[in-house]
This record gives structure tokens, C-alpha cells and sequence, in this order.
């Protein structure tokens, strides 16, 4: 094995196993995942509670959980891994985007071990993982191939042409896809988290019940900013015409938003597939879990004669596994992060 110095200042085999611990913090989910060789031996979640009686996640609150959880979950990982922490070759970590202090722990605790174990770094980012998440398990999507990144903050068509470059070839000019769903299911008085609610509902529901705006956007970037709107009048003006409208139906209400939602993101994904030729297409973030999304999804693949591929549920939601698949890849490019890297609660990439 050949030892080459690289621009992080460490000393990294060149070609190695590639046995990759990973950290992702970026919200309200603590997690660790050990990669091997490009397969994911672990991935340990420690989700948050606290949060429901708010609403919504408190930072501050968040930040606490995981300065708690982060030893813990890592040693689970390890364990359930069967490796040692001698046995890694690098430390990849949630770099950016997410909430400040949430990152900070996450990349705090990575950059110490990096250095106790003079292991190399590597910062990894979010948006990045959510697409190569499709890279987990034996059935993969062949390179190129387009990603729809959905999620509670981001939504984006992602033209993948490698795993280390990513296109973002379209993405919404306001709110995104998750975030429709999550408001929509407040103005309905669901708690928190409402989007799963608004999924499970819906299947009890009729899609073509109620109509919702869908905005007009040109080429392939989306808004949801009008449909959130278009909901909020619907509400207000059934409500004070029968108050108990929601109550009696709700599982219409929520199965004609998603419907709405759904046909939004696959009308632009569908979009982009024509003009770029590509004809394997991919889902990921956390609104790619959502039941009537993956169905639609498939559907069209099916009806268009393209491939589809969907990431497990569990490397759908924020999780650690697609930290490492990055951190792995990242690792045989040599692409190492100097000791004084920060996180970033904003940063973008194209």
C-alpha cells in the first residue's frame, strides 16, 4: 500500500478498502453508517421527539439531542459494523446544508476523531448524498441518469453524469416540494410532522376530489409558493361555509393536494428526460418517501418504457448511509477536507 500526502495535510493509502465512517446532523436526526468497499454495513438512526409539541424543530433544542446522541450512535454503528475504529480509513461528515448548530456538533465531533485517529476528512454535501443514495444495493442506476432531490428544503432535478458531478438542471424558485406538503397539513390541523399524514390519508381519499392550483413555471424549474396559496383560500372559504369541511373531508383534501404535488414534480422530471434523452430516472430526499410519489413515479417509468430506481425507505429520509456512499466515493478521488473546514447552513453547489 502506497502513502501519499494529500491537500488535508494526512497521510491516505491511495487505494484502499475504502471502510468509510459517516456522520450526518444536519437537522433533528443523529446518525452514523460504516461503508466498506461501497457497501453500507451500518446505519444507525437516533431520531428526535421533542420536537412534536412544537410543531416544528427548535435549533436549539435540536443542537442539545445531538451533542447527547452523537457518542452513543457512532459507537452503534461501529459495533453493529463489526469493525474497530482502526479499522477506518476516513471520517466523512454532514458539511453543509442544515441547521448551524446541528452541523456544528456533527462536524466537531468528526473533525476530533479524524485527528485522534489521523484519519482523513471528508466533508460531504447533503443535496450531494440525497441523489447518490441511489448507489446503495445491487440494483443501480447506470451513469448519467437524472435524480428528482425532493425534500423538506430543497427541491431539484439533478442531472447525475458521475459521482462526483452532479448538475442541477432545474429547482424551485421558492418553496420547496416538502414544505407544500408539511404547510399544507398545518393549515389542516395535522401535528407534526403533517406530510406522512397528508401520505396516509390521502390513500383513503379521492385525488380528483378538489382542484388546486398548479403554477405555471417555464423550463424545469419549479414553485410551490401559489399551490400553498391556492390551499389556504380553498380552506378558508369551505371553512366558513360549513366549519366542520376539513373534519368530514379530510382524506379527499389530503389525497387532492398530493395528487397535485406528485403531478408537479413528474410533469418537470418527465420534461427533463425528453429534452436530455436520459431515460433513467431517480427519486430521492425525504418527500421520495411518500407512497403516492413512489407509485406515480413508477407508473410513468412503466407507461414511458424508462428505468426507475428509489433508494430503500431508510436511505430516503436524512441518514448517515448516504454520507458514507458520498464520503466513499469522494475517498478513492482523494478528495480530503482541510482540519478547518466549517460547516455551513446555506451553502449551495452546481
Amino acid at each position: 500500500m502506497t502513502n501519499n500526502k494529500n491537500s488535508a495535510g494526512f497521510h491516505s493509502a491511495s487505494v484502499g478498502t475504502g471502510c468509510i465512517l459517516a456522520i450526518e446532523s444536519s437537522c433533528d436526526e443523529t446518525s452514523a453508517s460504516v461503508c466498506k468497499d461501497g457497501v453500507i454495513l451500518s446505519n444507525f438512526i437516533a431520531n428526535q421527539k421533542v420536537h412534536e409539541q412544537y410543531g416544528g424543530v427548535v435549533p436549539e433544542l435540536a443542537s442539545r439531542a445531538h451533542m447527547q446522541n452523537i457518542v452513543p450512535v457512532v459507537d452503534v454503528a461501529v459495533k453493529q459494523a463489526g469493525i474497530a475504529l482502526a479499522d477506518l480509513d476516513a471520517i466523512s461528515y454532514t458539511h453543509a446544508p442544515g441547521l448551524i448548530g446541528s452541523l456544528l456538533v456533527g462536524s466537531q465531533f468528526a473533525r476530533s476523531l479524524a485527528l485522534a485517529l489521523n484519519k482523513p476528512l471528508i466533508a460531504v454535501h447533503h443535496m450531494q448524498a440525497h441523489v447518490l443514495a441511489n448507489l446503495i444495493g445491487e440494483r443501480k442506476p447506470q451513469f448519467p441518469f437524472l435524480c428528482l432531490t425532493v425534500s423538506g428544503g430543497h427541491t431539484q432535478i439533478v442531472l447525475a453524469h458521475s459521482p462526483l458531478h452532479l448538475e442541477i438542471i432545474g429547482e424551485t424558485l421558492d418553496d420547496a416540494a416538502g414544505e407544500a406538503f408539511d404547510k399544507s397539513a398545518k393549515m389542516l390541523g395535522l401535528p407534526y410532522p403533517g406530510g406522512p399524514l397528508i401520505d396516509k390519508y390521502a390513500k383513503e381519499g379521492n385525488p380528483k376530489a378538489f382542484h388546486f392550483a398548479e403554477p405555471q413555471i417555464e423550463g424545469l424549474n419549479f414553485s410551490f409558493s401559489g399551490l400553498k396559496t391556492s390551499v389556504l383560500y380553498f380552506l378558508q372559504k369551505a371553512t366558513r361555509e360549513n366549519p366542520d369541511f376539513v373534519q368530514a373531508n379530510l382524506a379527499d383534501i389530503c389525497a387532492s393536494i398530493q395528487q397535485r404535488i406528485v403531478h408537479i414534480l413528474l410533469a418537470k422530471l418527465k420534461k427533463a428526460a425528453l429534452q436530455t434523452g436520459i431515460t433513467r430516472l431517480s427519486i430521492a430526499g425525504g418527500v421520495s418517501a411518500n407512497s403516492g410519489l413512489r407509485q406515480a413515479f413508477t407508473e410513468m417509468g412503466q407507461q414511458q418504457g424508462w428505468e426507475t430506481f428509489i433508494p430503500e425507505f431508510q436511505y430516503c429520509t436524512d441518514n448517515a448511509a448516504m454520507i458514507a456512499i458520498t464520503g466513499y466515493y469522494k475517498f478513492l478521488a482523494g478528495d480530503f477536507t482541510p482540519l478547518s473546514e466549517s460547516a455551513s447552513a446555506r451553502s449551495t453547489w452546481h
